[in-house]
């Protein structure tokens, strides 16, 4: 791993890990004790004599892929290129220049693809973002490298993280919480479930799958912290200290789940709102922490040039931190701001280059190779000399410098991330000191 290796990796089981108990309620469910402590370390921190132990604390991170992150750390530079987010990189990286690894703070990462799921655990650092293999460093990061950097500085105390993040999943099927009761079919699964019975059986297994692997693996972690964090101390206890939702694209796509209203042409996500608020309700449930802060992340794909699809989902997004029994501990943090709007531009010219690139393998009537006597090598370089037209030179090296991934990845920027990630964890704080407050 970049700047620090990954302390170890288990296997991890989809089917197993839905049909096995892995501690019972009460032990998840424990309180954390607050003991006076002599010398003690835990996740590397050391903690004053004479003072009395703080439990360690603990952050869930959940979502689809932009919590998984696909910010290349090679993007790193172009953090430093804005005055106002070079102090951020260089909290990102250490003296050597190497991604920063936390003293004090830990993660466990559960994702996977399909069916095979792992983990990665150890000190935080850099490469917990989006991986081809779970065990191993991917050269990215999501929302949690800075969130735990921010952690680190400002509670100067051990913090572990428990990240649990898969590419396109939703909160309608796959993350779907208990209250939220089972899938309701619309026409479009009627008709096919007639034709194929089958999916029936697959959609009900498939709802709600994610929100129970989440769960469980949050009960896996807590049941034996020390197997994540070594110099863990049992004496001092732990607690659930907040929870970070980052999702919402393929419910946004779900155009046959949220229609829109007769009349309308935006589509209606009112319900999202509904099963989102479900799911606050039931995590803080599940672990028994009624007033547990939780953060949600708007969606900010798009930025300022949003359409009007975007714009209703992410009314729908922060819906529940209005209503009026999650005043104080529920805060929704919009992300469109984060968005890097020269690269998004480029983005958008490059769109161009794939449309004509389009056009000349359907042989458009309107454009070159109508006549489909193109070869292969001749489209490849006719689409070079059109994009030489539409992006310049600078703009190319723009996008090299500080994009690495497609729009709904927030173009793959890890100056986003970072400022998605410092931003949820300022959110959780506030919520925790206004909590602590008399």
């Amino acid at each position: 791993m970049r700047g620090g290796k990954v302390c170890g990796a288990a296997p991890y089981s989809f089917s197993n890990s839905m049909t096995t108990r892995l501690t019972t309620r009460r032990s998840v469910l424990k309180h954390s004790l607050l003991l006076p402590a002599a010398s003690a370390l835990l996740c590397g921190g050391a903690t004053a004599a004479a003072a009395p132990a703080k439990p360690l604390k603990i952050f869930i991170l959940a979502g689809q892929s932009n919590m998984e992150g696909h910010a290349e750390i090679r993007t790193f530079d172009y953090i430093g290129d804005d005055p106002a987010t070079a102090p951020l990189l260089r909290q990102m990286r250490g003296a050597d220049g190497k991604p920063a690894v936390c003293r004090q703070v830990w993660i466990s990462y559960l994702t996977g693809i399909g069916e095979e799921n792992g983990e990665g655990f150890g000190k935080l650092t850099a490469g917990y973002g989006s991986r081809d293999n779970p065990a191993e460093d991917g050269g990215k990061i999501g929302p949690e490298f800075t969130f735990g950097l921010t952690m680190e500085a400002a509670l100067g105390e051990p913090v572990l993280i428990i990240k649990t993040a898969w590419g396109g999943k939703s909160l309608h099927t796959d993350f779907r919480p208990p209250s939220a009761g089972p899938y309701v079919p619309t026409a479009e699964d009627l008709k096919r479930w007639k034709e194929k019975p089958e999916e029936e059986k697959e959609q009900a297994k498939a709802t709600g799958a994610y929100y129970r692997l989440m769960t469980a693996h949050v009960k896996r972690v807590t049941a034996d912290i020390r197997r994540v964090c070594p110099e863990y101390d049992e004496k001092q206890g732990w607690e659930i200290a907040g929870f970070v939702w980052l999702q919402g694209f393929n419910d946004l796509v779900a155009g046959n789940v949220y229609p829109p209203k007769p009349g309308e042409q935006v589509n209606d996500y009112a319900q999202y709102s509904a099963w989102l608020a479900d799911l606050i309700r039931d995590v803080r449930k599940e672990f028994a922490t009624p007033r547990m802060p939780f953060v949600i992340g708007v969606l900010g794909v798009d930025g300022a040039r949003a359409d009007d699809n975007i714009k209703a989902f992410r009314r729908a997004m922060a819906a529940p931190a209005l209503l009026p029994e999650f005043a104080g501990t529920v805060a929704a943090v919009e992300t469109a701001p984060f968005w890097s709007e020269e690269l998004g531009a480029i983005a958008a010219k490059k769109e161009k280059v794939s449309q004509m690139a389009w056009y000349l393998d359907t042989k458009h009537k309107d454009h070159a190779n109508a006549d489909g006597t193109m070869t292969d090598e001749r489209k490849r370089e006719y689409l070079k000399e059109f994009e030489a037209t539409v992006i310049t030179p600078a703009e190319a090296a723009l996008w090299e410098r500080g994009a690495s991934n497609a729009g709904y990845h927030y173009l793959g920027c890890a100056k986003t991330f970072a400022l998605m990630g410092k931003a949820f964890a300022e959110s959780a704080l506030g919520m925790m000191r206004k909590r602590s407050q008399p």
